[in-house]
This record gives structure tokens, sequence and C-alpha cells, in this order.
């Protein structure tokens, strides 16, 4: 019996997974990883469950991802390092890096010292700078090195371990996915709005309270 059709954003991916296999694992999580907003992470995420669904190999999706991630990390390190912040910004406006988005990560890794390499490894944003915010800090490539191979080691270990176990699962998962995705849905409107209204709130009272 044929393994169902992937759920949900993944399901987009397929097409992609079926014609590319590796190459678009290595290719995606590559450029994500200097700061192009491709979603690395997404494919990454979805060969993983082709693997535990038999159409893929695990082993060789976690590979491939983690050298491209460690590659990809390093070629955005030396971007900032030997580039600067006027080049970064110079040509970051075409991947949607602004300077104000650029300065909170160089102060969120200001304040958090080398850890942050492997911090911003699962944070949205943050992973795509990493090696840039590094280099343009002038970290030892070493120690960047160290960290970051670390980071992705964590980082892809977690999400293809992940995958593979839906992507096992995938005939038990998917019947249940569809019957509660309007609730999930539903639930995860709730949550946006209900940020969205206490950031609000809190910039309300904060321009209230300077007043």
């Amino acid at each position: 019996m044929a393994p169902p059709p992937l759920p949900g954003v993944l399901e987009n991916l397929a097409p992609l997974l079926d014609h590319w296999g590796y190459l678009a694992v290595a290719l995606l999580v590559f450029v994500e990883d200097f700061g192009v907003p491709v979603p690395g992470e997404t494919v990454m995420t979805a060969a993983a469950v082709y693997a535990g669904a038999g159409r893929l190999n695990v082993a060789a999706v976690a590979v491939i991802a983690f050298f491209a991630a460690v590659l990809g990390d390093n070629i955005g390190y030396a971007i900032g390092r030997y580039g600067g912040q006027r080049l970064v910004l110079r040509y970051g406006r075409y991947v949607l890096l602004t300077e104000e988005r650029l300065a909170k990560a160089q102060d969120f890794a200001a304040r958090h010292g080398g850890k942050i390499v492997i911090i911003a490894r699962f944070i949205e944003g943050l992973r795509q700078l990493n090696g840039i915010v590094a280099g343009l800090s002038e970290m030892p490539w070493r120690r960047f090195l160290v960290f970051n191979a670390l980071g992705a080691a964590l980082w892809v270990g977690a999400w293809v371990t992940l995958g593979y176990f839906a992507g096992q699962h995938l005939n038990t998962l998917y019947p249940a996915i569809e019957r509660y995705e309007l609730y999930l849905l539903g639930a995860l409107v709730l949550l946006v709005a209900g940020l969205v209204a206490r950031h609000r709130y809190r910039r309300r009272r904060g321009s209230g309270g300077h007043r």
C-alpha cells in the first residue's frame, strides 16, 4: 500500500522532492543559511518525512542537511567578516535584510555571546543571519566553526528525527491531521491574535508611560 500524500504545506513540497530529492535539501538549506529567505528547514523536515515513509534515506538526508547548513553559515560568516556591514546592507535589501533587522540580530548576539550560534539555529530570522552576524562581530573563525557545527548537528538531528518519526506513522497521523486541521488552524489564529493584541497593549502602555 502506497503511503498517503504529505499533509498541509508539506504536500506543496512533494513535487520538489520527487524531482530533485537530496539536491533540493542540499541547495535550499545551504542558501537559507547565508541569508536567502527560502524554506530550507521545511524542505529538510519534508525530506525526513519522505524518509520515514520509505521514499528517501534518512541518513543521507541528515548528512546532506548537516554539511549544507555548516557550509552555508560559513559563507555567511565570510560575507560578514570580509564584506562588512556596508556590503551586507547594500545587497541585503534584495533578501529582505533591513538595517533594523540586522541591528536587532547584532544586539541579540552581543547579549548572548558564542552560544547564540547554537541558539539561533532554532529561531526563524536569526538562523538566516547567524553566520553574517558572527562575521560582522569578528568572532574567531575556529570558535564559530565549533559552535556552528554543534548547532547544526542539534538542529538537523531534532527536525530529521521528528520528520522521520512522523513519516513512519503517516498512515496513522494523516487521517487525524485531516480530521482536526480546522481546529488546529482555529487555535493558531487565536494564538496569533492574542500575541498581536498583547504586543499592541504593551506598545500603548509604554507610549502612555512616556508622556
